[in-house]
């Protein structure tokens, strides 16, 4: 093991102090694994793991998801950064396994034959059956290996597999279900394949499959019944039932135990779903959720106690240089810059040098994800910012995907004309500079009124006259299908941020997941996340959050909270997760008015930062990327795959 003690400047003096040791494992099947990876002292972090090497030549690892190749939700982002420690460790003993969509599927992967010819047999009984599978390599870093299952080839199938399922565990199916009926479907020929597989396989190379989600546990149940021999692995992100419940704000972790859940259910008509899920979490040799937050939820929710947490990792690249990643964040920040002149034209009174930007990204779940929360602060913080005479601006955008009808035109005005100044300005500095250095040649002083001539003036002030605008910027760049019933919307106009001139803190809500090609805000999400000052995350319900992940490794700041299992994990790791760039609110033991309060102060004190603050904050707040890494947090699934083994092969 490598213990690396880094050196963190602290924020208010010019000492050096050693606030934690991290051990990192870079022989990622390393047994027994150490336990020090602490901002404080990380003790008890890791259990006293005491398996030897697992014999990964004489294994087969297959790995289920509704999320492979097909991106939905945080699902993919675990399986795809994991997939190269994973494939780093079992090489072509690894295996995807999914759905098979034909956009994605040529997009995304490049089909080739199975090198193994017992996966080559299995695939074929299914094909010989009817029922389409493909093979190939899925095109992200590690380029694991994956089998994608036609579920539209096998539907005709769906009424037998009902009633199979109805008999090995009394769980019916609606004809309505669309996704319930497609997760058995796939679960079934998952099923028919690993049975296949170890028929020819015998004992020797033993099976491992790895299950995520409900959608993946009709295979689950579906393989132990039929008394199939390998071990599984289930793997719950977040309970149905907890989702369904926080977003009808339900006060879930207060009453975690007082819940029917039968009825709870019911009521939502998910108990079909629901059940799919507990039958797949009772039958799984080992059960293991994503934070410690969610294992308490799964153990009222679904009544078992997770044998393993395996939080969520990232693939962090690190850089050789400490300013890079700094000269990244400036280069980002003068793009949005760009896009927040043109979208403030006209009323671009405030000093873009001393605008702070912070957003808010992820699913559209308004109380969820806490957007509720977050607009009550911002509404507290612009009072506080005018009231103090701050000469800080606030630019927040949501990035927040709904329902909307293209681009509004004032968006896309506001950034037609921020570019004709532009090209204005460049034809006026082309002339002037061309005189001036005729004028220098000569040894003269040039008379600007000699430089700028009658017609520059004209075409300057018919720039400027341009730029005027009778109507205040707009909130939202697109046109929202309803907009009367939006949530972020109406409670914009509840706390009435309209962009006015008077307004310290500014809202930009983009309805859609950024993309390069947009002819509005043309970033990338991970440049656009670097290029700003605060990412903030104050989320009622949230199992893990990569959100404020993300921008950790980036070196940008976030606000996150004990709620989510990345706040969780972070309070338990580091001393003072605060000076550290991770601000955490308390959302669960303290009121909805407190924790507002709370978050305010977070955002109004991080404004009164000075720039070389923020400087030094962002550079210990990429030091904590090595928390996130899967060379390191990769280590959890490991145990969990050791504990299946020796729970199905004794």
């Amino acid at each position: 093991d490598l213990h690396l003690q880094t050196c963190l400047k602290d924020l208010s003096t010019d000492c050096y102090t050693f606030p934690f040791s991290f051990c990192r494992t870079f022989k990622y099947f390393k047994m027994p694994l150490s336990r020090s990876l602490s901002m404080s002292s990380l003790s008890g972090v890791l259990p006293a793991w005491e398996e030897d090497e697992l014999p990964v030549e004489d294994l087969l690892l297959f790995e289920v998801a509704w999320e492979v190749t097909n991106k939905v939700g945080g699902i993919y982002t675990v399986i795809q950064t994991k997939a190269k420690i994973t494939v780093d460790e079992w090489g072509e003993n690894y295996y995807m396994m999914g759905p098979y969509f034909e956009h994605n599927f040529k997009t995304q992967v490049e089909g080739c034959e199975p090198p193994n010819p017992a996966i080559r047999k299995a695939m074929d009984a299914l094909i010989h059956n009817g029922c389409q599978v493909y093979f190939g390599r899925w095109l992200i870093e590690g380029s694991p290996f994956v089998i994608l299952f036609d579920i539209g080839s096998a539907a005709w199938n769906l009424d037998r597999w009902k009633g199979d399922l109805w008999e090995t565990c009394h769980i019916g199916l609606p004809y309505h279900d669309r996704e319930a009926n497609d997760a058995l479907i796939l679960g079934s020929l998952i099923t028919w394949f690993f049975k296949e597989l170890t028929d020819q396989l015998g004992d020797n190379p033993n099976v491992i499959g790895h299950f995520h989600e409900w959608q993946a546990g009709p295979g689950v149940i579906l393989s132990r019944s039929r008394k199939i021999p390998m071990a599984t692995v289930f793997t719950t992100h977040a309970t149905l039932l907890g989702r369904y419940l926080c977003a009808g704000n339900a006060d879930f972790y207060n009453n975690l135990d007082k819940f029917n859940i039968d009825k709870e259910a019911g009521e939502r008509q998910i108990y079909h779903r629901y059940c799919l899920e507990r039958a797949a979490v009772h039958c799984a040799h080992v059960f293991t959720t994503v934070s410690q937050i969610t294992a308490v939820e799964a153990n009222h929710m679904l009544h078992r106690k997770p044998d393993v947490v395996t939080p969520n990792g990232l693939n962090v690249k690190k850089f050789s240089a400490m300013h890079e990643f700094q000269n990244l964040h400036s280069t980002s920040k003068a793009r949005i810059k760009e896009f927040v002149r043109g979208h403030f034209y006209g009323h671009l009174d405030f000093n873009l040098e001393k605008t702070l930007f912070f957003f808010i990204a992820g699913r559209y779940e308004f109380s969820n994800k806490g957007a509720d929360i977050f607009l009550e602060s911002l509404s507290r913080l612009n009072y506080l910012l005018r009231v103090h005479r701050n000469d800080v601006t606030v630019v927040v955008f949501f990035i927040m995907p709904a329902k909307t009808n293209n681009f509004n035109v004032e968006s896309l005005k506001g950034q037609a004309v921020r570019k004709q100044l532009w090209d204005t300005a460049h034809t006026v500095k082309e002339k002037f500079g061309k005189k001036l250095y005729d004028a220098l040649l000569k040894g003269q002083i040039p008379d600007m009124s000699s430089i700028l001539d009658r017609d520059d003036l004209t075409i300057m002030k018919r720039a400027i006259y341009a730029t005027q605008r009778h109507s205040l910027p707009p909130v939202t760049t697109h046109n929202m299908q309803d907009d009367s019933q939006d949530p972020i919307l109406s409670n914009v106009r509840r706390v009435g941020l309209f962009n006015s001139r008077t307004d310290r803190v500014k809202i930009i809500f983009h309805p859609e997941f950024l993309s390069s090609t947009s002819p509005l805000l043309p970033m990338d999400y991970e440049d656009f996340v670097r290029g700003c000052n605060l990412g903030v995350f104050p989320s009622y319900y949230e199992p893990w959050g990569y959100t404020p992940g993300e921008c950790t490794v980036m070196g940008i700041p976030s606000v996150t909270t004990n709620l989510s299992g990345f706040g969780c994990f972070m309070e338990e790791h580091v001393s003072d997760p605060a000076a550290y760039g991770v601000y955490i609110v308390d959302r669960r033991f303290r009121a909805a008015e407190e924790s507002c309060n709370q978050l305010t102060q977070f955002m109004f004190n991080f404004c009164q930062q000075s720039l070389r603050q923020r400087i030094i904050q962002r550079n210990r707040t990429e030091r904590l990327s090595d928390l996130l890494d899967w060379r390191y947090l990769g280590r959890f699934y490991i145990h969990a795959r050791h504990l299946a083994l020796h729970r199905a092969f004794p």
